[in-house]
C-alpha cells in the first residue's frame, strides 16, 4: 500500500512513534527477550531472562519512581507500578509483571505521540517566527534578525518570504497568505499604505514595508506569547484532578495494604492469595487516565481553536466559556466592517460643506478612531494648509484642537452638550459627528457604516447555542444602535455609552448572570472596549485590526476579525468539556468496577493492566478526537 493512500492522522501517529527511537528500542527488547523466555523450559535461564526483560522495560519507571521519594512525592502512578510489579517478581509472576511494565511503556508511549500531536496545531505557529529580515538604506539591502530591525526602517520581503514584522506596505502592491494567522485560506490584496502584519507570506511581488513596531511588540511575538503560555493557566477541572489524584492515590495504597494483610491475618486465605489481590488492586488503581487525558482534552482544544484562527490565551478560559449564556457586543469594527463614508455633510451658513469638511478633517487628521479616518479621507484637498495645535481627543467623547486661530469641537451630541454648544433638533439613522466652532454650532456629518457580511450568521448560531441574550454595547446613538440591532437580530440594545458607562453595563450583566452561575462574554476591538473586556468573564478581542490594548485585556483573540468565530470558540469549549467529563466518567467507572472485582480476586494481572494502561489509551484517543 502506498504511503499517499494511508489517512493523514496514521501517517502523522506513524511519524510520531518514529520519532520515538529509544523508547520503541526498549519496548522490542524486553518484548524479544519475553519470548524467548517464554518458549524456554522451566530453567535458571528462563529466570535470567525474565529479569532482563523487566529491569531493560522497568528501569526508567523504577528510577523515576526513587527520584520522586528522594523529593518527598511518594504516591503517583510510577511508586503503584514499581510496588506491584515488585511484588509479582517476588511472587514468581514473571510474565505478569513484565507484561504490567510492557503495555504501561507502550501506553506512555502513545501518550506522548498523542500530547505531540495536540501541539503540534499550536507549535506550528512557531514556524511563522523569521529567522532573518532584509533591511534597505542607502548603502543597499543587509540581512539582520528581525530583533534588531527598530521601527522607521524599511525592510524588503521578496515573494515566498514570510513578514518578520509589523508596518505599512511603503512600495509595492501583493497579496498575502494570512491562512497561519488567521485560518483565512483566501489570500488578502494589499497596496501602498495599508497594514501589514507579521506572520503573512508574500505571495506575488516585490514589496518594501516600513516597520511600525519593535518585534518584540510585533504580532507574531504577541502571538507566540500567548500560546508558549497557555497551558500554563490550568481549569477549575484540572485543578481538581491534580488534587483528586493526591488524595487518591494515598487512599487506594492504604485499601491495598489492608487487603493484603488482614484477611490472610483472620484466616480468609493465604498470604500468596492476598497479596497478589492487593498487587493486582495496585495496578488498576493508577490514575493515569485522569492525569493524563484531562490537561489533553483541554490543550486538544486550544490546538483546535488555533487551527481557525482563535488564540485561547489559557485553558481556563475554555471552562468558563461554557457557562457563558449572555455575550455582549461592541459596534464599530467589531459587528460592523469600521469602514466609515461620509453620506451627508449638513453645514450652517455661511460655511460650505467642503469649509465644514476641511475643518473637521484638519481637526480629527491624527486620530486613528474609523470615523475620524473617514473624514479625513473624505476631504480630498491638502490638510497641511491649516494651522493645528492643542489637539485634545477623549475617547468615547470627540476631539478638541484649535484650526486656524479657533478652537474646534468635533464630537457626538454629549460632547456638544457638554460644552454648552446649543444644536438644532435631530434624529439621524446613521451615525452624525456634530461640529462647534467657538462654541457655536457648525454643523454636522453623517457618516456610515456596514455590519460585517456573516454578523447577522453569527448571532443567529450564538442563538442556536443557547445563548439566551445578545447585547450591543455602544457609544453610538439610540437610533443607528437600534437600526443595527434589528438588522443584526440582537435581543438587548444599550447606546449613548461612554467607555465607563460601558463598564457599569457590564457589571450590571455580570452581576445578573453570576445570581445564577452563569458567565458573561465581551466582544470588541477598540482602545475604548479595554476595561470592559478586562472586566468581563470571558474578554473576546478582534485581532486582526484590533488595537494592541484591547487584544493585551482580552482573554481570547479572533485573528481574522470575524464575528462568527465567537460561535466557533464556544462550540469548541463545548466540545472539549464534553469529551473531559466523558473520560473522566469512563476512568472512573471503569476504576470502581475493576478494583471490586480485583478485591473479590475475580480478575488477574491480566485484567488490571487493561484497567490501567487500557483505560489511559481509551481516553486519549478520546481526547484526540478535538483534533478532526
Amino acid at each position: 500500500m502506498k504511503l499517499a493512500t494511508v489517512p493523514a492522522r496514521t501517517r502523522q501517529t506513524f511519524r510520531g512513534l518514529l520519532a520515538h527511537k529509544n523508547d520503541l528500542l526498549l519496548i522490542s527488547s524486553s518484548t524479544i527477550i519475553l519470548l524467548i523466555a517464554v518458549s524456554l523450559p522451566v530453567s535458571a535461564l528462563k529466570i535470567i531472562l525474565y529479569l532482563a526483560s523487566y529491569m531493560i522495560i522497568s528501569y526508567p519507571i523504577i528510577w523515576q519512581s526513587l527520584t520522586n521519594i528522594i523529593h518527598g512525592n511518594f504516591f503517583d502512578e510510577t511508586f503503584l507500578m514499581t510496588v506491584a510489579t515488585v511484588g509479582a517478581i517476588a511472587l514468581g509472576d514473571y510474565p505478569e509483571a513484565i507484561a504490567v511494565m510492557l503495555f504501561y511503556q507502550i501506553g506512555d508511549l502513545f501518550e506522548d505521540v498523542a500530547v505531540q500531536q495536540s501541539r503540534q496545531s499550536i507549535s506550528a505557529l512557531l514556524k511563522l517566527k523569521s529567522t532573518t529580515a532584509t533591511v534597505v538604506t542607502n548603502t543597499g539591502e543587509h540581512v539582520v534578525d528581525p530583533e534588531q530591525v527598530i521601527p522607521g526602517q524599511t525592510i524588503r520581503v521578496k515573494p515566498g518570504e514570510r513578514v518578520a514584522l509589523d508596518g505599512q506596505l511603503k512600495r509595492g502592491k501583493t497579496s498575502l497568505d494570512t491562512s497561519a494567522l488567521t485560518g483565512e485560506s483566501l489570500p488578502r490584496d494589499v497596496q501602498s499604505g495599508d497594514l501589514v502584519l507579521s506572520g503573512t507570506i508574500n505571495l506575488t511581488d516585490v514589496i518594501d514595508i516600513q516597520v511600525t513596531k519593535p518585534y518584540q511588540e510585533s504580532t507574531i511575538a504577541r502571538i507566540l506569547d500567548l500560546v508558549q503560555n497557555a497551558a500554563q493557566k490550568k481549569t477549575v477541572t484540572e485543578k481538581f484532578i491534580t488534587r483528586f489524584a493526591k488524595i487518591y492515590t494515598p487512599v487506594v495504597v492504604g485499601f491495598a495494604v489492608v487487603l493484603a494483610l488482614f484477611p490472610p491475618l483472620l484466616q480468609f486465605g493465604s498470604w500468596a492469595t492476598w497479596i497478589n489481590r492487593a498487587l493486582v488492586f495496585l495496578v488498576i488503581s493508577c490514575p493515569c487516565a485522569l492525569v493524563i487525558s484531562v490537561p489533553l482534552s483541554f490543550f486538544g482544544g486550544i490546538g483546535a481553536a488555533s487551527r481557525h484562527g482563535i488564540l485561547v490565551k489559557g485553558s481556563n478560559f475554555l471552562e468558563v466559556l461554557t457557562r457563558v449564556t449572555t455575550v455582549a457586543f461592541d459596534k464599530t469594527g467589531t459587528l460592523t466592517q469600521g469602514h466609515f463614508t461620509v453620506n451627508k455633510i449638513s453645514p450652517q451658513v455661511p460655511l460650505s460643506s467642503h469649509q465644514l469638511l476641511g475643518i473637521a478633517a484638519a481637526a480629527e487628521q491624527h486620530s486613528n478612531h474609523p470615523i475620524a479616518r473617514s473624514i479625513t479621507s473624505a476631504f480630498t484637498a491638502d490638510l497641511s494648509h491649516f494651522q493645528v495645535h492643542d489637539i485634545t481627543e477623549t475617547a468615547g467623547h470627540g476631539i478638541k484642537a484649535v484650526v486656524d486661530g479657533q478652537q474646534i469641537i468635533v464630537g457626538n451630541a454629549k460632547t456638544m452638550a457638554e460644552n454648552q454648544v446649543t444644536m438644532p433638533a435631530a434624529h439621524a439613522a446613521c451615525t452624525t459627528v456634530y461640529v462647534a466652532i467657538n462654541q457655536q454650532f457648525a454643523g454636522s456629518i453623517e457618516v456610515a457604516d456596514q455590519p460585517k457580511p456573516d454578523s447577522k450568521g453569527a448571532i443567529r448560531t450564538l442563538n442556536q447555542l443557547d445563548i439566551a441574550q445578545t447585547v450591543l454595547l455602544t457609544g453610538d446613538n439610540q437610533a443607528v444602535a437600534n437600526q443595527i440591532s434589528c438588522e443584526l437580530g440582537l435581543s438587548t440594545v444599550k447606546a449613548d455609552l461612554l467607555p465607563t458607562q460601558k463598564v457599569t453595563e457590564m457589571e450590571k450583566l455580570t452581576h445578573s448572570a453570576h445570581q445564577t452561575n452563569h458567565r458573561v462574554a465581551f466582544v470588541g476591538d477598540g482602545i475604548n472596549d479595554t476595561p470592559v473586556l478586562a472586566r468581563a468573564d470571558v474578554g473576546i478581542a478582534m485581532g486582526g485590526l484590533g488595537a494592541d490594548a484591547a487584544i493585551e485585556a482580552a482573554d481570547v483573540v479572533i485573528m481574522d476579525d470575524k464575528p462568527s468565530k465567537v460561535a466557533t470558540i464556544i462550540q469548541i469549549a463545548k466540545a472539549t468539556k464534553r469529551i473531559v467529563w466523558e473520560n473522566i466518567t469512563f476512568a472512573l467507572s471503569i476504576k470502581v468496577i475493576f478494583l471490586i472485582l480485583g478485591a473479590l480476586g475475580m480478575i488477574g494481572m491480566w485484567e488490571a493492566v487493561f484497567a490501567d494502561v487500557g483505560v489511559t489509551m481509551i481516553a486519549i484517543l478520546n481526547a484526540l478526537r478535538l483534533q478532526h
